[in-house]
């Protein structure tokens, strides 16, 4: 009986252990990561991008501009809500539901537009002082550092603003590093 008893434990225990290294990254939202991403000495990299356009994509689909660019597309719906906008002017809508992601721990939302988790993925498994401290961790878990395909999946043709896209370019002017150690 005690090596039955033990032998469900030890199951159970190993079960829970790699439920735990296989768990699907979920979005966290950039209030987690603003936790961090605020502070000088990590290149203020919240300020940075609070200031581009990226975190104001949503608000700007809300704009009488949007609205008449959507109409001349066809769209008869609030580009706001419209599956073919949200796309890619939120990282908090998810494209294959077709609704706000779901997530009771994430502070995520459609409000931030284009935000970090866009760029460099869901944050959950990553977002540990632990695992951003080392470059190779952050890969391993599931961290991007963006490419031109990261990029072009909404700077493409199918944009109604689309110009041509230059990624260093590009890349540049949304840049945010972190200030070399001296």
């Amino acid at each position: 009986m005690k090596k039955l008893i033990f032998s469900f434990t030890f199951l159970f225990l190993m079960g829970s252990f790699f439920q735990a290294f296989t768990k699907a990254p979920e979005y966290v939202g950039v209030k987690k990561c603003k936790t961090c991403h605020s502070s000088k000495a990590k290149g203020a990299q919240y300020k940075v991008w609070k200031k581009m356009a990226h975190s104001k994509t949503y608000k700007n689909l809300g704009t009488d501009k949007a609205k008449k660019v959507a109409l001349s597309k066809g769209l008869k719906t609030d580009p706001q809500k419209s599956p073919k906008c949200l796309k890619c002017h939120t990282t908090a809508y998810d494209p294959k539901t077709g609704k706000k992601r779901k997530n009771t721990k994430s502070t995520l939302t459609l409000e931030e537009g284009i935000s970090c988790e866009s760029c460099h993925g869901p944050g959950s498994l990553y977002k540990s002082n632990k695992i951003m401290k080392d470059h190779e961790k952050f890969i391993k878990i599931g961290g991007i550092i963006p490419v031109k395909e990261t990029c072009i999946k909404c700077h493409n043709p199918e944009s109604p603003s689309f110009k041509k896209f230059n990624f260093k370019e590009r890349m540049k002017k949304i840049a945010h590093p972190r200030p070399k150690k001296k």
